[in-house]
């Protein structure tokens, strides 16, 4: 622990009383809460994972000491800013997976291709409308075959089949203005995502399974998150 810059005894205190005064603020908003979506409510839960954070970078730093908080993904999100009543919907989803069993998932694509030859691209037929070599050897041609044949939905059920782990997923839930015309944003799918506009989305990832320990002891994600 460096003794630069370090805060005061008074500092850390403030911090702390900051602390109690958010978690009343949040407490009362939740009890008075309108809806669901009672934009009251998450701003007194941003003010009380900010009040939370400042506490606990303090208490490092005068006292080597942390706090059982954490607010995973906190500053993944800005307060809503799009319309109360949507009329239209973009749901955009993001799963990352891992080749952990390279063999398997060519061994799948292969059987994949020898069963519907017309599964396989252009990139990995040998131009006779046969499967060419390349999908039992190719990483890159099996993947094109997997993701050709199954919706992702089914790939995430049956990864471990496939030969692939999972890694982190999120899903958000984004409102727009109006329906897009057919074939709009086709070139630049995610070029509009606007984290302003997510009414809500839903986190998959290791980390809080690692950091969280008993949840009970934790500050929950953003509303937006669960």
């Amino acid at each position: 622990m460096s003794d630069a810059a370090q805060p005061s005894a008074a500092e850390v205190r403030a911090a702390a009383e900051a602390v109690k005064a958010a978690l009343d603020r949040h407490l009362d908003a939740v009890e008075r809460r309108s809806g669901p979506d009672d934009p009251a409510v998450y701003a007194a839960f941003d003010e009380l994972a900010a009040a939370a954070e400042a506490y606990d970078e303090l208490l490092y730093d005068a006292h080597d000491e942390v706090t059982p908080f954490e607010i995973p993904g906190n500053e993944a999100l800005p307060a809503y800013a799009g319309p109360e009543e949507p009329s239209a919907l973009s749901v955009l989803i993001r799963r990352d997976y891992t080749v952990a069993h390279p063999q398997r998932l060519l061994h799948q694509a292969q059987r994949i291709a020898d069963l519907d030859p017309d599964a396989v691209d252009e990139a990995t037929s040998n131009g006779s409308g046969e499967a060419a070599g390349v999908v039992g050897t190719s990483v890159h041609a099996a993947l094109g075959v997997l993701f050709g044949e199954f919706e992702p939905d089914e790939i995430a059920t049956r990864h471990k089949e496939f030969g692939l782990e999972e890694g982190d997923s999120t899903l958000w839930v984004a409102a727009a203005d109006d329906p897009a015309e057919p074939g709009e944003w086709l070139s630049a799918p995610f070029d509009q995502a606007d984290p302003q506009r997510v009414v809500c989305r839903f986190d998959v990832s290791s980390v809080f399974d690692e950091e969280l320990g008993d949840e009970d002891d934790f500050l929950e994600p953003l509303d937006r998150e669960r």
